[in-house]
């Protein structure tokens, strides 16, 4: 009778052995997968903080091109307006690059027509007369900052 008692106790302790790996290894699956999915969180979070600033970043580039017009004039920035933001207050550019595109819409005689391409159309009436067509890219390509290129496209249509 007493081997019977050693052979059932070393089978216990067999099966508690078996339980606590088991134990062990959900555990360890559990924590990796809490792990991953904290790394993808953040990487989803820090990318759509990106693509507001993007977004809120080229309705002032559209502001600013607005008054860069009306300082200088129509048909004077054609192309060549890069609107670089300083975010962090420390002087330099931060990590957007700001594109705007700009196309005027005059009636037949434009105060652009002394500049080749610089009407993107001739209208008729004169409510439609003094428009600006604004092309705004912002993008960033700094991959210390975003895991991957962001690159907001904007079009609006602004009255002079």
């Amino acid at each position: 009778m007493q081997r019977k008692n050693n052979l059932l106790k070393s089978s216990r302790n067999a099966m508690a052995m078996i339980i606590a790996i088991a134990v062990i290894v959900i555990i360890a699956t559990i924590m990796a997968i809490a792990l991953s999915l904290t790394s993808q969180t953040t990487k989803r979070t820090t990318d759509l903080y990106i693509h507001e600033q993007a977004v809120l970043l080229s309705k002032s580039a559209a502001e600013y091109a607005l008054l860069r017009i009306a300082q200088d004039g129509s048909c004077t920035h054609l192309n060549d307006l890069i609107f670089s933001p300083d975010l962090d207050g420390d002087g330099t550019a931060d990590y957007f690059d700001i594109n705007i595109s700009l196309q005027y819409i005059y009636t037949a005689p434009s105060p652009c027509a002394a500049i080749a391409n610089a009407d993107y159309a001739t209208v008729t009436t004169p409510e439609q007369n003094g428009s600006v067509v604004m092309d705004i890219t912002v993008s960033v390509n700094d991959t210390t900052v975003a895991t991957e290129p962001v690159r907001f496209f904007r079009r609006s249509i602004q009255k002079l």
